[in-house]
């Protein structure tokens, strides 16, 4: 008589028991791309706002909510056009931090840019004294900033995807 051994590898089943399908992998998606996407979409449309901008005095901070709808737009876009459905809250939650992320690190290396390049060593001075004199104006602009973009971007992903969404076309 035979010992059948027992299968404990769960990759290659799931709940149900029977063995997943080859292309497991694509049924969830990687959002690395869609967080490039989101990323190349805020910086062409922030370039785009800049050069606007030296015709026409706009608001800050709508610069940057347009700046992440459009990000969103696109990342979205490209999401339902490769995966033909819609994202789920998980994702959109994982898109939402990825692309807040990016957005501030891009804006940090903008910074450290016109800090190093563009500022002389008196102009920096100016701005450390008056950071140190007075660092809560700073930190409460930039956790207002923060709030604003993990918002703004939360809503238009959350909206966009509705939009997109491609059973809600269909019904």
């Amino acid at each position: 008589m035979s010992r059948k051994t027992t299968n404990l590898n769960k990759s290659k089943t799931h709940s149900g028991g029977e063995p997943l399908p080859k292309n497991h992998e694509s049924a969830q998606p990687k959002l690395a791309q869609y967080v490039g996407y989101f990323a190349i979409g805020y910086t062409l449309a922030s370039a785009i706002f800049m050069m606007i901008q030296t015709k026409l005095a706009l608001n800050s901070q709508l610069v940057t909510v347009l700046s992440i709808i459009i990000g969103a737009y696109i990342a979205v876009r490209k999401f339902v056009k490769h995966q033909q459905r819609a994202l789920n809250s998980g994702e959109i939650n994982r898109l939402m931090f990825g692309g807040v992320a990016v957005v501030w690190l891009l804006t940090v290396i903008y910074f450290l840019a016109i800090w190093f390049w563009l500022f002389d060593a008196v102009n920096r001075e100016v701005l450390l004294e008056m950071a140190v004199q007075q660092p809560l104006p700073l930190v409460s602009s930039l956790v207002m900033i923060l709030v604003l973009t993990l918002v703004s971007a939360r809503i238009s992903l959350w909206a966009i995807n509705r939009l997109l969404d491609p059973k809600r076309k269909t019904m």
